[in-house]
């Protein structure tokens, strides 16, 4: 599985169509979505997903009055429940010279019985793009395996982020009795990986039961950046502190400790009273660029020097996401690129 930061062939996104996943936000959330694909074409192709040919209209005359391009714009009509490719769409790896596709089971995030067009996706994917398609499952069984692209994040090179608590905790029921060394063996043969370095729980409000995209990134084949909360009464202060230390004890393939960097939280954000997995972790990166979710927070200065200094010859352009995280996601939710 390579890394995020090697160059995009594309990016694959599906244009937000389930107006329940932002209740009384739709529209303000359909922009802000056109200002991520007004950035992203700057650089490279963005290919479109859309449930019919109404959305795909009300998908063209939004980007087309937000300034896109739209001839680096692909549109596809095909079914699918919500619009958080990351999760829904397969893994991109490579087999020896040639790209293919992994697709693990989408089950809602264990949480949404609303997912069957979800994980109907990658076997479309690999019919539109031509590819081979992978299925991975449990071993001795027919059962697939459930994973979501959320869930890890690769350096390319070997190594890769992922939770216990998205993983191995029970309360997840993604792969029930299925252990640590079983998902270590499933990731090492699927996505190539020599070692998993684990973390523990994720932020609060968040949905997917502890997504690594919120909390950890590799920015570098040895460099992480991690989030952190300085605020010791907050909810997120104990599990982001344990994670941090996880990660200063880490090691690389060579045996080389991680170089890691701290990356701050954003203030408390709540819709109708819960909490929203509001993260700077939640970056994504793009051919040239970094888009980083911003929260109207003081610490979004801070967020985008640090990656910034971390990405120094990219553009890091920062996103408004307040909307967006009413949906219980942000950028990297949204974005899942193709390999070149």
């Amino acid at each position: 599985m390579p890394a995020e930061w090697v160059r995009h062939a594309a990016t694959w996104m599906g244009w937000p169509h389930n107006r329940s996943d932002w209740p009384g936000k739709a529209e303000a959330v359909a922009w802000a979505v056109a200002e991520i694909v007004l950035h992203l074409t700057r650089t490279e192709r963005v290919e479109m997903l859309v449930p019919d040919a109404n959305t795909r209209r009300r998908a063209r005359s939004t980007l087309a009055a937000a300034g896109v391009n739209l001839h680096r714009v692909g549109m596809h009509t095909v079914a699918s429940d919500r619009s958080w490719t990351r999760d829904a769409l397969p893994s991109f790896v490579r087999q020896g010279r040639r790209a293919a596709l992994v697709d693990w089971r989408f089950n809602g995030w264990a949480r949404y019985g609303n997912h069957r067009k979800d994980d109907a996706l990658g076997a479309w994917l690999a019919s539109r793009l031509g590819l081979p398609r992978h299925v991975p499952t449990r071993p001795g069984t027919r059962r697939r395996v459930v994973l979501e692209g959320g869930a890890v994040d690769s350096n390319g090179e070997g190594l890769l982020l992922t939770s216990e608590e998205c993983l191995l905790s029970r309360v997840q029921a993604r792969n029930p009795g299925l252990g640590r060394r079983a998902m270590e063996d499933l990731l090492r043969t699927w996505l190539g990986v020599e070692k998993v370095l684990w973390l523990g729980r994720g932020i609060a409000g968040d949905d997917t039961h502890g997504h690594i995209d919120d909390l950890a990134r590799f920015v570098g084949p040895s460099t992480v950046v991690a989030a952190v909360e300085t605020r010791r009464s907050d909810i997120n202060y104990k599990p982001l502190r344990d994670n941090l230390v996880r990660l200063r004890r880490m090691r690389d393939l060579s045996g080389r400790r991680l170089e890691v960097a701290a990356l701050p939280m954003p203030r408390p954000l709540f819709c109708r009273g819960a909490r929203l997995p509001a993260s700077y972790a939640n970056f994504y990166i793009a051919n040239g660029r970094v888009l980083v979710p911003t929260f109207n927070d003081p610490h979004d200065r801070e967020a985008l020097a640090t990656l910034a200094g971390l990405f120094p010859r990219r553009e890091v352009v920062g996103i408004h996401a307040v909307d967006l995280v009413w949906g219980l996601g942000t950028l990297h939710c949204m974005t899942w690129q193709q390999p070149a």
